[in-house]
């Protein structure tokens, strides 16, 4: 538990003394009671995206992303609303949807970002040019100090601030101690001068003193004191937040367009951001080459970037809002007008709808992409989160182009051009020495640059411990010295998240790995060359925490993250698990760690983050190898080895399917099994059939005269073959029916169960058995075509990790398709139409299979489903199933199998009327829901072979 938060989304390490997930307020008093006794820091955690290292040390980590999670009221007249810390923002807003009402700040995480953690980084987003940042938001907090009292911090007049001064209290001193440090009108100076200008919204380097001294407490102005705005940005370093009321806005307008300009240099770019401002815009942001050329290797990003034109240099996506359409168009005719008078940038397309979103995404996954890198060099965050006036953007950024070159630097530009800053990370290693000196030197000569400007060297992403040792340089040692006596106020012990802000951590030490040491030799028998070694797959993970969005905002990353709520379950928390043990362990199987097999024992293996994680972590082949690896030490048991084996015993029941059914429904049988097997009481067992070999001859007799429109291999799998051959009957039927000479292959199987226990020296021999199998007849017309897509995606996946014969195993990959896409194929080249389907009207809701939603595509079984023209088919927005295979059976995961389940899929099946038609093409799929809802679901060749005329 304690190696899974040692990081965050930054480049630093440290092993925590513990951490806490607290229930309830009373939980965290004694947690700060206990941190004040035995002096110890206590670090407040919510989703762990920081890139400052904010949410590592070596105090105390309480996490409250998993209980402190409720929208406690709302008022629609005030449009305010309370929450816990630990709501995640898109969440909130799903909640503030029917009300007319949002809040603005959006995060790039803002899918698994919390309210909490907003507020302690004072985050800005996307939309800050238009609703401001997290600090203008924040109405009231209720908090606990450092002495363990409570106090709500809030508006409030001169005359109630004085008399606070006044109160015997921890919260008295503090109003007493900020009155005393701030109402000198020379320091009131100092701060004005030596703080980033006014001008620039998104600026967090230290304490928001310059905010407070707007107030009517130091000067004449109207505005009422609040120290909240102190207290967003401190990075719970100054008292520990429990409530959070928010001022809330009116949805933006429903009318929207995003204009994409293209750019050739990054400086064309720049000197087009400040004409283009002069604009209403909602987004302003910029993606530079080094991103867009990652997404075109992220499966997830490849649909989202089809806008772009040519190969930019530089994108600037530019978002327009307007109450009617014809208000929208005349602002994309004026900034149209702009662009061309600038005669900057060589193409501008038009986006709209569903197209902003993607664009969006596209910006969104630029963090998570970067991890993407392979090998040891890496998008460092150290200078990301500078900010400039506007004025000085076009500027600054030439200075630091120049200022990059002269350390040989190709940087990375991207993210909020509009607000003055720029995500700029240098390409740097930080397991060698020479380049941690240059992560100083870099980040120094910076920090140089930005005070030159009169910027900030923290925009959103706040100081930490990278950031934090330059707050002298940039406000000055008088007001540093402010911010001390200001800690010390609130928490004279040091223990909130001590290291942050004052008395900095060094900005170069307690880095994720050690300089200069010897990497360790890993031996595997899955092929992780594409990522230079099974190591640094895991390191690509670089914190980002896309594996922690819930359900409601899609995808299928994580399953069973989405059913604990646990960080142990998360993408990030197995990949970080791994890199530590593989990196420290002193075990000569460093795989051979109980720690390991807990943190991987509710992975499904989905596949889900291989194309959604925008670093494409393969946890499900990570996991595949961690367990072949600790099962040489450990042995196997009995459960998994009958699991790894079920083909076998499947077709010994197959033989006679009446009785083997009969049999297992007998109780001695059956309890039996559930003992033997682990298999949860609840949880049904599947019904094997004659199998497909045995019902039909292996190759049909074709007629030689007559002309087909292609030949095929059908391979039936084996959970088609002895499970569900009545499906591979509908899928032979269907496509002889359509034309096609269809060669069954019904005597191979796939291997999947063996990979799925880590059974990898089975998996290889079936492997280069079928590959083998297939060199004698792999050419430009052949196609080999799968029903069960865990079967047949394992030809286009882990056969290219585990074949001998790659040259080959990647020809068969590029010629092998699920049935579905391959009816697709044939649909989009007039082969197949929908005259040879029936006319009638049929309701059909589908629910798409993990693999296929990572390797292949869903739209295939959308598509086909259509082809009967009065079908009206709709796609299930689930995410995994729940079931997995084997999974789903056992004791210790049916819970999770089925709490899984019930987050989308269920519901949706339950709403579905009786003459719905309920498919799925998967085999553990069609199982999940036939146990969690009692209908019985059919692939879609079924659907499609009964709707022949």
């Amino acid at each position: 538990m304690l190696k899974l938060y040692a990081t965050d989304a930054s480049v630093y390490r440290m092993l925590p003394a513990a951490v806490a997930l607290p229930k309830t307020i009373e939980d965290i008093k004694k947690l700060i009671l206990f941190a004040k006794t035995h002096k110890v820091g206590l670090i407040p955690r919510t989703a762990g995206t920081s890139l400052a290292g904010q949410v590592v040390g070596k105090g105390i980590v309480v996490d409250v992303s998993k209980y402190f999670t409720k929208i406690i009221s709302i008022n629609k007249v005030k449009k305010t609303v309370t929450v816990q810390p630990g709501v995640v923002r898109d969440q909130l807003n799903n909640y503030l949807e029917p009300y007319g009402l949002f809040f603005g700040p959006n995060t790039s995480t803002s899918n698994r970002c919390m309210i909490g953690g907003m507020v302690g980084n004072n985050s800005s987003g996307t939309t800050s040019i238009q609703y401001g940042v997290t600090r203008d938001k924040v109405l009231s907090l209720k908090t606990l100090l450092s002495d363990g009292s409570e106090a709500i911090f809030n508006e409030i007049s001169k005359d109630d601030f004085l008399h606070k001064t006044k109160e015997q209290t921890l919260e008295g001193s503090i109003y007493k101690s900020i009155y005393e440090q701030l109402k000198s009108e020379t320091v009131q100076k100092q701060i004005k001068e030596n703080f980033p200008k006014a001008s620039i919204h998104r600026r967090n380097t230290g304490y928001a003193i310059d905010e407070l001294i707007k107030s009517e407490v130091f000067t004449n102005s109207d505005e009422k004191f609040n120290m909240c705005k102190l207290l967003a940005g401190s990075e719970g370093t100054l008292a520990f937040t429990t409530e959070i009321k928010l001022q809330l806005d009116d949805l933006p307008p429903s009318y929207s367009a995003m204009v994409a300009f293209h750019f050739e240099s990054v400086a064309s770019c720049m000197k087009a951001v400040k004409p283009l401002m002069q604009h209403n815009l909602h987004t302003c942001e910029m993606i530079d080459d080094s991103i867009l050329n990652l997404t075109k290797h992220n499966k997830t990003q490849q649909k989202n970037r089809a806008f772009i034109e040519g190969e930019p240099t530089a994108i600037l996506m530019c978002e327009l809002k307007a109450e009617t359409q014809e208000l929208l168009d005349i602002e994309i005719k004026a900034i149209i007008k702009t662009a061309k008078k600038l005669n900057l940038s060589y193409a501008a397309p038009i986006l709209k709808g569903e197209d902003i979103t993607k664009a969006l995404e596209l910006r969104k996954a630029g963090l998570g992409l970067l991890g993407n890198m392979i090998g040891d060099k890496k998008a460092v965050a150290c200078i990301e989160d500078t900010a400039v006036a506007l004025d000085d953007l076009d500027a600054y950024i030439e200075e630091f182009t120049t200022l990059m070159r002269s350390y040989n630097q190709n940087a990375v530009y991207y993210a909020h051009a509009g607000a003055g800053e720029l995500h700029l990370r240098p390409i740097l290693n930080l397991k060698h020495a020479e380049d941690v000196k240059l992560f100083r030197t870099i980040t120094t000569d910076v920090a140089k640059l930005v005070k030159k400007y009169q910027g900030s060297m923290s925009g959103e992403h706040g100081d930490g411990i990278v950031r934090a040792e330059f707050i002298p340089l940039m406000i000055g040692e008088a007001n540093y010295q402010l911010l001390k006596r200001i800690k010390s106020a609130f928490d004279v012990d040091n223990i909130f998240n001590p290291g942050k802000i004052v008395d900095a951590f060094p900005m170069d030490k307690n880095l994720r790995y050690e300089t200069d040491r010897e990497e360790p030799e890993i031996e595997t028998l899955l092929d992780f060359s594409h990522s230079q070694g099974i190591l640094r797959e895991a390191e690509k993970c670089n914190g980002s925490g896309d594996c922690r969005k819930l359900s409601e905002f899609g995808g299928v990353m994580c399953p069973s993250y989405r059913a604990t709520r646990n960080e142990k379950d998360t993408t990030r928390a197995r990949a970080n698990a791994l890199r530590e043990y593989l990196t420290n362990s002193e075990k000569q199987n460093k795989f051979n760690h109980q720690e390991l097999k807990d943190v991987f024992s509710l992975c499904l293996s989905c596949k889900a983050c291989a194309s959604e994680c925008p670093s494409s972590v393969d946890v499900a082949s990570l996991k595949a190898e961690f367990l072949y690896q600790y099962q040489k030490e450990n042995g196997v048991s009995f459960k998994d080895k009958f699991y790894a084996n079920a083909t076998k015993y499947n077709k010994m029941a197959s033989r006679f399917p009446d009785l083997a059914n009969e049999l297992f429904k007998t109780k001695f049988v059956r309890g039996f099994m559930n003992a033997s097997l682990d298999i949860h009481p609840k949880r049904s067992l599947p019904e094997v059939t004659k199998s497909f070999s045995k019902i039909t001859q292996n190759n049909a007799r074709y007629n030689a005269g007559k002309t087909y429109n292609k030949t095929i291999y059908l391979f039936v799998d084996e959970f088609i073959n002895y499970l569900e051959s009545d499906i591979a009957i509908d899928a032979k039927l269907l496509l002889e029916s359509l034309n096609y000479k269809v060669i069954t292959i019904n005597n191979i199987e796939s291997g999947r169960s063996f990979l799925s226990k880590g059974f990898l020296e089975k998996a290889k021999a079936i492997a280069n058995k079928n590959i083998s199998y297939f060199k004698s007849v792999v050419n430009d017309d052949f196609y080999l075509i799968g029903i069960e897509p865990s079967a047949i995606l394992t030809f286009k996946d882990e056969y290219l990790k585990l074949a001998d014969d790659k040259e080959t195993a990647q020809f068969v990959a590029s010629k092998t398709f699920l049935i579905e896409e391959f009816i697709q194929k044939e649909i989009e080249l007039g082969n197949i139409t929908s005259n040879q389907f029936t006319k009638e009207s049929k309701t059909v809701k589908f629910h798409g299979h993990c693999y296929q939603k990572a390797l292949a595509n869903q739209k295939s079984s959308f598509d086909i489903l259509n082809l009967p023209e009065n079908y009206k088919v709709t796609i299930i927005p689930s995410g995994c199933c729940g079931m997995a295979g084997s999974f789903g059976y056992e004791k210790d995961n049916y819970e999770v199998s089925m709490q899984i389940g019930e987050q989308t899929l269920f519901p949706a099946v339950r709403k579905a009327s009786e003459d719905t038609i309920i498919s799925a093409n998967g085999t553990s799929c069609r199982h999940q829901i036939k146990d969690g809802t009692g209908r019985v679901a059919k692939h879609p060749v079924s659907i499609l072979r009964e709707a022949l005329l």
